[in-house]
């Protein structure tokens, strides 16, 4: 009887080891799992003041190309003022005229807008103070784009010598909707990155990749907005429908670059 265990212990024994012999020449000869493609796709950064292929096919333009001031002008004048020079492929305001109703602001005069995407980047001296406007309209009896055009505010949130009113504030549709800015405020000296969309649909301003603000144009609670008082020596306020885009020289230095704008 043992020496029966004995031969049936040692037939199962080489049965397994059969097994586990076919079981690795299958592996061996099978074929290799596919190898993992782990290519690294380097994302390359765009050069300042350039279109890349894709936005030039969605139709944006550049309105500045870090290099000359082509088709910016004085807003009611012919040639650029002294106070805006092009320094590392930014458009800088000086603030040498001493306050927004000096002569300092300038417009793009090349064409006017109505519906559109602009995206700016930009930044503000300690305490200081600026805008970006649109739908201005130039005639001798304006002294600035501010009497006629909507503004996206540019100021030192942070900095600013007094006390800002929301409606004041950073990324606000100046004294019409006031911001949400909460969370993406720089300090004074560093970019920052805006975009305004301008649609009779729905309008809205952005703040480092942060809706500001939100508003419908020309409905009743944009109208009571306008209607609310601080437009009320400006009877040309908001009434144009297009027009020309400017940026403010509020006596405070202040940089623009990345100037790109698609009608929608």
């Amino acid at each position: 009887m043992g020496s029966c265990k004995h031969e049936t212990y040692l037939i199962m024994k080489n049965t397994r080891f059969a097994w586990v012999a076919l079981f690795a020449l299958a592996w061996a000869c099978g074929p290799k799992p596919a190898e993992v493609n782990e290519e690294i796709v380097e994302e390359v950064a765009l050069p300042d003041n350039t279109l890349s292929e894709e936005e030039k096919a969605e139709g944006w333009m550049l309105l500045f190309d870090g290099s000359n001031t082509d088709g910016w002008r004085a807003f009611n004048a012919d040639t650029m003022p002294p106070n805006w020079i092009i320094e590392d492929g930014a458009l800088k305001g000086l603030g040498a005229t001493g306050g927004e109703d000096f002569g300092g602001d300038i417009v793009f005069g090349a064409m006017e807008f109505e519906e559109f995407e602009m995206s700016f980047d930009w930044k503000i001296s300690e305490g200081g103070n600026s805008g970006v406007f649109y739908h201005v309209v130039e005639d001798p009896k304006y002294k600035a784009p501010y009497e006629t055009g909507p503004e996206y505010q540019v100021i030192d949130q942070i900095g600013f010598a007094q006390p800002l009113e929301k409606w004041q504030s950073v990324g606000a549709d100046y004294a019409m909707t006031e911001p949400d800015f909460e969370g993406v405020v720089k300090p004074a000296g560093e970019w920052n990155s805006s975009k305004i969309i301008f649609s009779t649909k729905g309008a809205s301003y952005w703040l480092n990749g942060k809706k500001t603000v939100e508003f419908v144009p020309y409905s009743e609670e944009w109208l009571a907005n306008r209607n609310s008082g601080k437009w009320n020596d400006f009877p040309d306020y908001c009434i144009a429908k297009k027009g020309l885009i400017a940026l403010q020289d509020h006596g405070d230095a202040v940089w623009f670059k990345n100037i790109k704008i698609r009608t929608l």
